[in-house]
């Protein structure tokens, strides 16, 4: 890192373990190229990392300090988040506690003066403060990038009339496959690939208010900057820059970090969940290109109906398996498999609490990713060159199935009711059949323009320079 400080960024993330994660690759780069970094987190993320870490994880480094702010938080540490209020939580209860904070590091000679926000971009609020601090405030939307096309047009969809819907019939009497023609830059989009959040009949629900008012802030940003590459979103990027400030593309942010020289920077991670290095050394047990890897994030929930309905799909493969179950994955149990299933899959596969999801993915045994299509979980899979089956659970995540299946070539779709001949079918297809092998093609063509872009010259490598000129001579 440079010995002179350029600047000093207050990065916040959504109390998200994915959104947290991704302004954390943010923050390191910014403090790689000279800036003094000073990461927000509340006191939910706080207990999460310092009790997977351990209690020196967020003493931070030279010019990089971490700093919680008010005291959103769930108890018992392990229930999971409740997502209308959080969303409650950051509209009605942050701006003041973000507000005090910046005035303590206003007043703190002892630092560098703050010189610009980095805030998720579901933080608008960060832009309120902005304007009273007189501080320049970037967004960063640690989602795809046609997914937010997808949440800036709700409010054009409640104008329409087409959202809320009008009764629960529209969820079954074939509705959900009415096209969306009207969104530029959005192709062969029906109202079931659109993020989920809109999928209510109360027009006064948390959900679809919460991401309308959010978005109106947007185009007040200074800047936007997205976690993807110029070659996998051209179209869509183009339709953003008729509605954004300017869009800085930065992405594979996981790849781009490692060319960040400090080793210091290492010890930084903000995980929730420990992890496990016994599914790297399962892994290295196993023969190159057969495991199927199935983790469904930090987030997504699963009836005990669906995870039978995994388990004896992923048993009547035949397939070696890494199966990633984290705490609170079941809804209402942990995680309980099938009598039987540990006998009919031993010897073949690997049951395990969280891991390291890039060393996984990158992992020469790995065939093939069993995913709820969460951005950072996409991106990963892409750079990895490992094709997907989705399962896509809530919010993004159904506009970024669509792409990856529709668009980008390079997933199957399991329809939410889980069944385990169909999901069986997707993994055989994958790992047998003609279009697993044209998925396998295209993805690794997206792998190689990935690391094209984030290389000296690249898309993103020349993007990242300009996001550091504009953040440097705006104020």
């Amino acid at each position: 890192m440079s010995k002179k400080v350029e600047g000093h960024a207050v990065c916040i993330p959504v109390p998200l373990q994915s959104h947290v994660s991704a302004m954390l690759s943010v923050a390191k780069l910014l403090h790689q190229r000279g800036f003094f970094i000073t990461l927000v987190i509340t006191k939910y993320t706080h207990k999460r990392i310092i009790r997977s870490r351990g209690p020196s994880s967020l003493d931070g480094m030279l010019n990089f300090q971490f700093k919680t702010i008010w005291n959103y938080c769930v108890e018992p540490i392990d229930a999971p988040q409740n997502l209308p209020s959080l969303c409650d939580s950051i509209s009605n209860d942050f701006l003041s506690p973000f507000c005090d904070l910046l005035s303590q590091l206003k007043s703190n000679d002892e630092i560098p003066p703050v010189t610009c926000i980095i805030a998720d971009g579901f933080m608008s609020f960060c832009i309120e403060a902005g304007l009273e601090f007189n501080i320049p405030t970037s967004q960063f939307w640690p989602i795809s990038a046609c997914s937010l096309l997808g949440f800036y047009h709700f409010e054009e969809l409640v104008k329409r009339g087409a959202v809320p819907f009008k009764d629960e019939s529209y969820f079954s009497n074939g509705c959900m496959e009415t096209t969306i023609d009207w969104i530029p830059g959005l192709k062969n989009v029906k109202i079931k690939d659109l993020p989920s959040f809109i999928r209510t009949t109360d027009p006064n629900d948390t959900f679809l208010n919460f991401f309308i008012q959010q978005l109106k802030w947007a185009p007040k940003a200074s800047c936007t900057i997205l976690n993807t590459f110029e070659a996998l979103d051209h179209d869509v990027l183009e339709a953003l820059s008729h509605l954004f400030p300017p869009i800085y593309t930065i992405g594979p942010l996981h790849l781009f970090s490692k060319q960040i020289k400090d080793k210091t920077q290492e010890k930084i991670a903000t995980n929730h969940w420990e992890e496990q290095q016994e599914c790297i050394n399962w892994l290295d047990s196993q023969q190159p290109n057969t495991v199927i890897y199935i983790n469904f994030g930090s987030l997504a929930i699963m009836t005990l109906d669906q995870c039978t309905e995994f388990a004896w799909a992923i048993a009547n493969s035949e397939q070696p398996f890494l199966w990633i179950l984290r705490p609170g994955v079941v809804e209402g149990n942990s995680p309980k498999l099938p009598h039987n299933f540990v006998e009919e899959t031993k010897g073949r596969g690997m049951i395990g609490n969280w891991c390291s999801q890039v060393e996984v993915l990158n992992h020469p045994s790995i065939k093939g990713f069993l995913t709820h299509s969460g951005w950072n979980s996409t991106i990963e899979s892409i750079s990895a060159g490992v094709p997907m089956i989705s399962w896509p659970f809530l919010g993004d995540q159904q506009t970024t199935c669509h792409y990856c299946c529709v668009h980008w070539g390079i997933a199957l779709e399991i329809q939410n009711n889980v069944k385990r001949d169909e999901v069986e079918s997707c993994i055989k297809e994958l790992t047998e059949g003609n279009n697993g092998k044209e998925m396998k093609a295209k993805v690794m063509e997206l792998r190689r323009k990935a690391e094209e872009s984030y290389t000296p010259g690249g898309s993103s490598y020349l993007n990242f320079d300009r996001l550091i000129t504009q953040l440097l001579l705006q104020n």
